[in-house]
């Protein structure tokens, strides 16, 4: 698994805990939502960053009035056609305030990096085989964007009312 953060590969300082799994000292660790939900006592508690991975078919809602207490959050890419992630992500950012490290799991292909990081992810874990260098050329694959999104990149229609009042006013 190759971690790309920030648009450069970056080293993993985070451990996941597998549901079993005991804490045994690891200072940054991600757990899942069941296991964060049935031990919240616990992980309160944490004094080291916690992460938390939700499946796509655990909707942000479940963690909105903990999310504060997250320092990343990874959202699950079960397969290339479960698109809830985006929307996962963008609710994260816009909705709930989310400012920490937003990382895509699971299927993260390089057609989809882009629109990933329009979404407000910030981070993607690559499955071994990718290519990361391919994953970071697609974050600059494309100049203008269609529509608003979480990245706050000005849409193409803005883009061009701006050229226009710029005219306009010379």
């Amino acid at each position: 698994m190759t971690l790309i953060k920030d648009g450069a590969v970056s080293r993993d300082s985070w451990v996941h805990l597998d549901d079993g799994e005991t804490i045994n000292g690891a200072p940054a660790i991600i757990v899942s939502y069941d296991r964060w939900h049935g031990q919240r006592a616990e992980f309160t508690a944490h004094n080291g960053p916690l992460g938390i991975r939700m499946r796509s078919d655990q909707p942000p809602s479940l963690i909105e009035e903990h999310v504060g207490r997250f320092d990343l959050i990874a959202l699950e890419f079960p397969s290339l056609n479960d698109g809830r992630g985006f929307s996962h992500a963008r609710i994260l950012r816009e909705r709930f305030g989310f400012a920490g490290e937003l990382r895509a799991v699971g299927d993260v292909i390089e057609d989809q990096i882009f629109f990933m990081a329009r979404s407000g992810f910030n981070a993607f874990e690559l499955a071994d085989g990718r290519e990361p260098a391919h994953a970071i050329a697609a974050l600059k694959e494309f100049s203008v964007a269609y529509q608003p999104a979480a990245d706050h990149m000005a849409p193409a229609y803005e883009l061009r009312r701006r050229m226009h009042s710029n005219r306009r006013g010379a």
